[in-house]
């Protein structure tokens, strides 16, 4: 089962970073006192982040492929020449490959690391042919591919799970204290002690809510939907365009609505509690990653807003160098980033083996294997052109293709 870290919808580590980590944030951020993390660091960050996750990853194909009886050849934390490995009493050679950009779960009956058939699979001795995954139903196939991206949701799930019940969850009333001079929310006639129950037709129940319905929607108008003494009113409101910069340069163009908070309120959670609040978050952020991606594709943001692998391993050492909550949570976020991303319906990732399994499910019968192919040869080009894309596009935000174009000059 391909895994791929190619490319994500990046700052997400930062618009979701707890708040109640801000206080540790501060105190690390004077013991390491740098703008910016060496190379070394982020490396070792990067590998940090990227290596459990692709692990997590894999280890979901390979715990619901044996639970199904198909039996793995190979389990690879990364791509290319072998590093380093071991073979188990099952026969699974266990190793790590150089180009940690990925991994792979080879069962018995796969071409490739691609889950491709083999042709040969048919040929094989009855019992040795029914421990391969293309032996089994196609719901189980399903099942053991749709295992990587949910385990990464899991491990996020988890993850927040702790922070909340570490932290609790804001929870602050809707209602507005004050309305600063000038902003959208001014200009459209929002008053103090008015009660936002809605913004651009989604539903407002915490000011917390506001936020995150505004922030990626820097220069637009919104219909605010609020309560005031009693009568339900609205009104359309522009989001101001508001370009922030963090202490490692990194620049965030956001919403703001123009609105602030009463007293900030923070509702412990238990298990439970923690559990649903966590489960709610981590649809939040894929929420904000398929919205921050149909703003590239509509033209509403630009695509330098893309990040691939370098830019990635840029953030991984920044929030690393922040402390060990921030970069906890920034994990979290790439998990979920990848689990999104392998489902996508592209051949050759996740998503693009579960649409042909459902296609073979509706006719009854697989694709030919022409179809197959040619589906393959068409999902590797497309990722190797967004890996291109995104690694030119994380070299020029990094100023790397301006600077090699002054020493041409």
């Amino acid at each position: 089962m391909l895994h791929t870290a190619a490319a994500g919808f990046d700052r997400g580590g930062a618009r979701h970073r707890p708040r109640g980590t801000r206080g540790r944030g501060r105190r690390q951020e004077k013991v390491f006192a740098l703008n910016s993390p060496g190379f070394l660091w982020t490396i070792l960050s990067f590998l940090l982040v990227i290596g459990p996750l692709i692990f997590v990853h894999e280890l979901g194909h390979y715990f619901v492929g044996r639970w199904f009886g198909v039996k793995a050849e190979v389990f690879s934390i990364g791509f290319g020449r072998e590093i380093a490995g071991w073979t188990d009493r099952r026969g699974t050679r266990w190793k790590v490959a150089w180009l940690p950009l990925g991994g792979y779960v080879r069962f018995a009956g796969d071409m490739n690391p691609a889950s491709q058939p083999s042709p040969e699979w048919l040929a094989l001795p009855p019992e040795e042919r029914a421990q391969t995954f293309q032996a089994k139903a196609v719901w189980q196939r399903f099942l053991i591919v749709a295992a990587g991206p949910v385990t990464n949701f899991i491990c996020a799930i988890l993850i927040f799970t702790g922070f909340l019940m570490a932290y609790g969850e804001p929870r602050s009333s809707p209602v507005v204290a004050a309305v600063e001079p000038g902003s959208g929310a001014q200009a459209a006639g929002i008053l103090p002690g008015d009660r936002i129950t809605g913004i651009g037709g989604h539903k407002v129940t915490t000011f917390e809510d506001i936020a995150r319905q505004v922030v990626l929607h820097p220069g637009e108008t919104l219909k605010v939907e609020f309560v005031r003494e009693g009568r339900a009113q609205e009104v359309m409101a522009t989001a101001q365009a508001k370009v922030e910069r963090d202490k490692f340069g990194n620049e965030f163009r956001r919403g703001l609505l123009g609105v602030r908070p009463g007293e900030r309120v923070i509702a412990p959670l238990g298990l439970s509690d923690g559990f649903v609040g966590a489960v709610r978050l981590t649809g939040q952020v894929v929420g904000t990653t398929i919205e921050g991606l149909g703003q590239i594709i509509t033209g509403k943001r630009s695509v330098k807003e893309l990040g691939g692998p370098l830019k990635i391993a840029k953030f991984s050492g920044e929030q690393a160098s922040l402390g060990l909550l921030a970069f906890i949570w920034f994990v979290a976020v790439i998990s979920i980033n990848l689990g999104f991303i392998n489902l996508l319906p592209i051949p050759m990732l996740d998503g693009g083996h579960l649409l042909l399994y459902l296609i073979e499910g509706v006719r009854r019968k697989p694709l030919k294997p022409e179809a197959q192919e040619w589906a393959f040869r068409t999902g590797l080009a497309a990722l190797l052109a967004l890996m291109i894309f995104v690694t030119v596009n994380d070299l020029a935000s990094f100023g790397l293709l301006t600077k090699l174009g002054g020493l041409i000059d």
